[in-house]
């Protein structure tokens, strides 16, 4: 009997070959685009991305 089988997303593909740091700076690219339209500053984004970028590498130094 043979394996069923598995159909891959792209997406998920593209995704899973990249470094966690290089996930998580396409997650915030993703991130910013869609905040743009609403109220937040760029300011307020960008000081939220640093945040979470601080936090990510925080332990690896």
């Amino acid at each position: 009997m043979k394996p069923a089988r598995k159909l891959v997303d792209p997406e998920d593909y593209i995704l899973s070959v990249l470094s966690p740091e290089d996930r998580l700076d396409a997650a915030l690219k993703i991130a910013k685009e869609a905040f743009k339209g609403t109220k937040l500053t760029m300011r307020d984004i960008d000081s939220a991305v640093k945040s979470v970028r601080r936090k990510a590498y925080e332990g690896k130094r």
